[in-house]
């Protein structure tokens, strides 16, 4: 028998697909049976109560959470999500509902074995209910009372070996793609680099001294599959140089309609799309017209390539990314909060990733990025914001990097060019005397 009648939310469960209330009602039961045996450090019947104010949340037509301002534990700023209940007589169980943010490993690979250990941590300490993953990447646990978010914390930094996200003005919770360790296309170790900064930037990670939030993602190629050039203010994509690599004899495999060559590896054969056409699907998709097929050969004009991947994952068994690869870093993606949503804008065309030298041409950009917005930026003002506001060539003044044909989005609108003195022979000083030689009264 559930503790609240919940008639709105049952509404969600009428459709065809998942409800995340039939996932909270079957934890509501787990929890009241209790076949483990589990020793409940909070009260054993918070989602049933959850489940009692987000109803009653919709009943009302408003929230009734409130944030709960600096909660968190011993030594860091962030991880930790205070969340109360403005109903608390009502809902008992969810008067405190805090929210922790784990730090989730690079590529999110799991064992079985870490995976029933975090749950039974979790139905141990906290509300059973999890998130896997949040927007942001991490391992999102919902729902614990004050007193045990420092019990939890101790467990997973000693004896999982694992720490607390990002959260608040500072450094969110670096996130990336599988990489090199799944994907042929990816173009450098995203992994690598994403573990590598997750360590360089714990203090900026687990203190907030920012503006406001800050996230990096990993993506390993085009393709983008973390989305960093719409979710990051600093998104890493894997990219080359040289040209993309054709074989002429697939190519044709696929013109021919060979079954063993099947248009986008095959990811679309539940329906059937007729013979494949070169000319509609790819050549005459190519957003600038940089490919054509004509006598059983197929040319890239690889000068004017945008490396959308579009033909690559259409024939992937024919063309493949170059050799000379690398990452491109573009900076002011984010969400739409004060100027609207904005994607990521060229910074760095093309970087060598390389180990070796502890990533130092990306950690010297960062920095910079982060100098700059630190001295400059104002409270709750994203870089993107930012860069809004003082102009893309201050970002390249900051940066030290030269302007260059990637980084025009579109033509100028200002019609006047304002000089710098050092850009102006003998700067603004003149010597009076020596313009009179010339310039008469």
């Amino acid at each position: 028998m559930a503790k609240h009648e919940t008639p709105l939310l049952d509404e969600l469960e009428s459709g065809p697909w998942p409800s995340f209330v039939s996932d909270l009602k079957q934890q509501a039961e787990v929890r009241a049976k209790n076949e483990k045996g589990v020793e409940f450090q909070i009260p054993q019947d918070c989602v049933d109560d959850l489940l009692g104010v987000l109803e009653l949340s919709y009943k009302h037509g408003r929230t009734h959470w409130k944030h709960g301002g600096i909660v968190g534990v011993f030594g860091y700023g962030g991880g930790v999500i205070g969340r109360y209940c403005d109903q608390p007589k009502l809902f008992p169980g969810v008067e405190h509902f805090h929210t922790m943010r784990v730090n989730q490993p690079c590529g999110k690979y799991y064992s079985t074995e870490y995976l029933r250990k975090l749950t039974d941590l979790w139905d141990f300490r906290g509300s059973g209910v999890t998130n896997m993953h949040g927007a942001t990447g991490d391992i999102i646990l919902l729902g614990t009372t004050t007193p045990q978010l420092e019990e939890v914390f101790w467990t997973l930094t000693h004896d999982f070996n694992q720490d607390l996200g990002g959260s608040g003005s500072n450094l969110r919770t670096p996130a990336d793609c599988l990489g090199q360790s799944r994907c042929e296309y990816a173009c450098y170790d995203t992994s690598a680099l994403c573990h590598f900064l997750t360590n360089e930037y714990q203090d900026e990670l687990h203190r907030p001294a920012f503006p406001y939030k800050f996230k990096f993602k990993f993506d390993g190629c085009p393709n983008c599959c973390v989305a960093s050039i719409a979710r990051s203010d600093m998104s890493f994509i894997g990219t080359w140089k040289d040209d993309i690599r054709i074989d002429q004899d697939a190519v044709n495999k696929y013109v021919e309609n060979d079954p063993a060559y099947p248009a986008n590896a095959g990811a679309h054969k539940g329906k059937d799309w007729g013979p494949f056409d070169i000319e509609k699907e790819v050549t005459g998709l190519c957003p600038t017209g940089c490919m054509k097929f004509e006598n059983k050969k197929l040319t890239i004009d690889n000068a004017n390539c945008t490396r959308c991947m579009h033909c690559i994952n259409v024939m992937p068994r024919a063309l493949k990314v170059g050799k000379e690869t690398g990452l491109s870093i573009l900076c002011g993606a984010k969400a739409p909060i004060l100027d609207g949503a904005q994607m990521g804008s060229l910074l760095v065309p093309f970087i060598e990733v390389n180990p070796d030298n502890d990533y130092e041409e990306i950690t010297e950009v960062i920095e910079n990025v982060w100098d700059w917005w630190m001295e400059e930026g104002k409270n709750r003002e994203r870089l993107g914001e930012l860069i809004m506001r003082q102009g893309f060539q201050k970002l390249l003044e900051v940066t030290g990097i030269e302007a260059m044909p990637q980084h025009v989005a579109y033509p100028r609108t200002n019609p006047y060019i304002f000089w710098k003195e050092d850009e102006v022979t003998g700067g603004w000083e003149r010597d009076v005397e020596e313009y009179r030689k010339h310039h008469l009264r």
